[in-house]
């Protein structure tokens, strides 16, 4: 911005980062008006991490799992909560928090707890479903609504007299195939319905869901289980759009103060592409077009030919 702008700074941009104090709920307000709620909607949960591993002087890495990166590495974790009006529908993000236990002793599932808990009862939110995957799938956060796919290393127990035993290990019949199975978690003191979800290349999928509903069938799990991977289109989006990671600042209020700014500049993306008709992808790209044509047209630097 420096570098393009005369009447700014490189300090003056430093200085910004280093004093405002943005926060989630400068991204609420925005959003509060766009979201489509009601009780047929859903919150999604994750989180996602902002590689940093080169860096050695940011105050706010710390070495953590990276699912991108299927192991430890350095930088900064970010929890999220997204609305979504279902599969194919809008989805915004609604909050998010910063993962530094070190600053404020809060776990993920502390995150993930207090945001849907203001959710519910200061943003008036009327999703009935929560999705996330088992790493939340702590007791607290299994009182609520849900549906969470697990890993295949997961243990149930099929029936008060037997032992437990792997996900993958289950005999599924046809029966079970379509109308899922009830079985026990350990973490859990009720049981849940388990469903097998095959996707089209193959892959198969474990979700659990505590619906009270006896008529679900493995195709609506499905279908509810889809939308979770919103919230990965956001972390994806927010990384290759806006740059997230790309902050180098020292201080950990410079770099929440840079996230904060990355939302928002996902946000303008999204109701520009939306307003288009086009992907955010397209919209960003867009903004270069005119000057890549009028270059190819009639380039100011020639092409050298000597003599």
């Amino acid at each position: 911005m420096a570098d393009h702008q005369d009447a700014v700074s490189h300090d003056s941009i430093t200085d910004y980062l280093g004093n405002e104090h943005l926060t989630a709920r400068g991204l609420w307000e925005l959003v509060a008006g766009l979201i489509q709620d009601s009780s047929e909607a859903f919150m999604l949960v994750d989180d996602s991490m902002q590689d940093k591993r080169y860096s050695r002087f940011i105050e706010l890495v710390k070495l953590q799992y990276s699912g991108a990166e299927r192991g430890l590495i350095r930088g900064i974790g970010v929890v999220d909560l997204v609305h979504s009006a279902g599969a194919g529908k809008d989805f915004y993000p609604i909050d998010y928090r910063i993962y530094a236990p070190e600053h404020d002793g809060r776990t993920k599932n502390g995150h993930f707890s207090e945001m849907v808990i203001n959710a519910v009862y200061a943003k008036k939110i009327k999703a009935k479903w929560i999705l996330f995957d088992s790493w939340y799938a702590s007791a607290e956060n299994l009182m609520l609504i849900f549906f969470i796919t697990l890993k295949s290393n997961r243990m149930v127990r099929l029936s008060k007299e037997g032992g437990w035993i792997h996900l993958e290990d289950i005999d599924w019949t046809k029966e079970r195939l379509q109308n899922g199975m009830m079985v026990k978690l350990k973490e859990a003191p009720f049981k849940v319905r388990l469903f097998e979800v095959v996707a089209t290349n193959g892959d198969i999928d474990w979700v659990i869901t505590n619906c009270p509903d006896e008529t679900l069938t493995t195709h609506a799990a499905q279908d509810a289980s889809d939308v979770r991977w919103q919230v990965g289109e956001l972390h994806r989006g927010l990384k290759q759009l806006t740059g997230t990671e790309k902050c180098q600042c020292r201080k950990s209020r410079s770099q929440r103060n840079h996230i904060a700014c990355c939302y928002h500049a996902w946000l303008s993306l999204k109701v520009k592409a939306k307003s288009l008709g086009k992907t955010h992808y397209q919209t960003k790209e867009d903004l270069l077009s005119d000057y890549l044509r009028a270059e190819l047209a009639a380039p100011r630097i020639q092409a050298f030919m000597p003599g």
